[in-house]
């Protein structure tokens, strides 16, 4: 079960405080290559080690935060920072942030 569309529109980054967004399943999918080949790290600098079932992702494209049991995970410490990835997937999450974003304002 997806995250609930009206707990997602008070949710907000703990750090930054801008709004969150529900991450495509073929996004999370990439994202989850690479916590396969352990190469994700949390802010805190832990290993991520277990795939994301859902991501949520800040609309300004620099954070990810996880989706465990169809509960987010608003942990700072625990934030993926966006930074670590290649420049292709930066660019992918970073557009799917901002046209979510937009979207969701224009309705």
């Amino acid at each position: 079960m997806p995250v609930d569309k009206e707990l997602l529109e008070i949710l907000c980054c703990p750090v930054t405080r801008v709004p969150l967004r529900l991450a495509s399943p073929e996004l999370v999918a990439r994202i989850n290559e690479r916590v396969r080949a352990g190469a994700l790290k949390y802010q805190n600098g832990a290993t991520v080690k277990d795939e994301l079932q859902e991501a949520l992702l800040t609309t300004d494209g620099l954070r990810i935060y996880a989706v465990r049991d169809d509960i987010p995970i608003m942990l700072a410490d625990e934030s993926i920072p966006v930074d670590q990835f290649d420049e292709e997937l930066k660019q992918a999450i970073l557009h799917e942030a901002t046209a979510a974003g937009a979207e969701a304002s224009s309705t």
